[in-house]
């Protein structure tokens, strides 16, 4: 299958810099934290860098699913850090945010999928900064719903739980998901009374017309907060990109998002799940 062609203007980026960047990579590293915007390759690591925020992945940086569209090295986690929680909360203490975006690798392996580990993260980011406001970007730990319930019952300010493609594409796409189980996954967020989150990519070979069903699905599902963007392929190897969607459409289906219901529609070519995540609930940082 052949490629679209050149990434057209729109995609292109600033090549990281400045000192928030670096004060960033600094305690990211001083730390010894794995962040999403690096293990996958984000396009937008030097904007959000540079305005001192980040995406903290806690359960290490090995993934135990396959996702063809995911730049997160694959393989079988051998260890469980059970102060990350701790050093995860100092780093966004650090770096003064009030607003923190945690998120993880699957860990399929472990009983509750790392439920347990998430929901120590957030009262360990609490106490350490009181007010902050925490956002989880979950996996959906195989459908277990006990799993699930230990992170809900810390009340996350916002569960983000992918839904990423249209459910003709999951067996390429997400072999290990379910679409099914992805909705389950958000309706039992959104009955809980956790504002809930999710997100596509486009430009995988789905429709206009599958993104809509794929819009109402959620909605019917309690969904009230949407981010879209163009996929980008990692390299060789993954899967490769259909067509590059251009930004006047992203507009439409923004329009359209909100048409439907949601409170909140991130939609843009470079725009990813965590993306400005604050903006749909406040701002970033706490008031001095």
């Amino acid at each position: 299958m052949t490629g679209p062609g050149e990434r057209p203007s729109w995609l292109r980026v600033k090549a990281p810099g400045g000192d928030g960047f670096r004060a960033v990579l600094a305690t990211v590293r001083e730390a010894k934290l794995h962040t999403v915007c690096e293990s996958a390759r984000c396009p937008n690591q030097g904007e959000c860098w540079s305005r001192g925020t980040a995406t903290f992945m806690i359960l290490g940086n090995v993934c135990t699913r396959s996702c063809g569209f995911c730049a997160v090295e694959t393989g079988r986690p051998t260890e469980l850090d059970l102060d990350e929680p701790r050093r995860v909360a100092e780093a966004v203490a650090a770096m003064g945010l009030g607003y923190a975006v945690v998120t993880s690798v699957n860990r399929d392996e472990l009983a509750d999928g790392g439920a347990g580990i998430f929901a120590r993260t957030v009262r360990a980011i609490r106490a350490a900064v009181p007010g902050c406001r925490v956002e989880l970007l979950i996996p959906d730990f195989r459908g277990d719903p006990e799993a699930l319930a230990t992170v809900l019952q810390v009340r996350p300010d916002v569960l983000n739980h992918n839904t990423e493609t249209v459910p003709r594409l999951y067996a390429r796409v997400r072999p290990q998901a379910d679409y099914a189980r992805t909705l389950q996954v958000l309706a039992r967020s959104a009955e809980s009374g956790v504002p809930t989150k999710s997100g596509l990519m486009l430009g995988l070979g789905e429709t206009k017309a599958e993104v809509l069903q794929v819009l109402e699905d959620l909605r019917s599902q309690g969904c009230s907060i949407l981010t879209l963007g163009q996929y980008l392929s990692p390299g060789p190897g993954y899967l490769p990109i259909a067509r590059w969607v251009p930004p006047e459409e992203f507009d439409e289906l923004r329009v359209a998002a909100l048409e439907l219901g949601f409170a909140h529609c991130e939609s843009g070519p470079l725009v990813r799940s965590s993306y400005h995540a604050e903006d749909a609930t406040g701002g970033s940082r706490l008031e001095a």
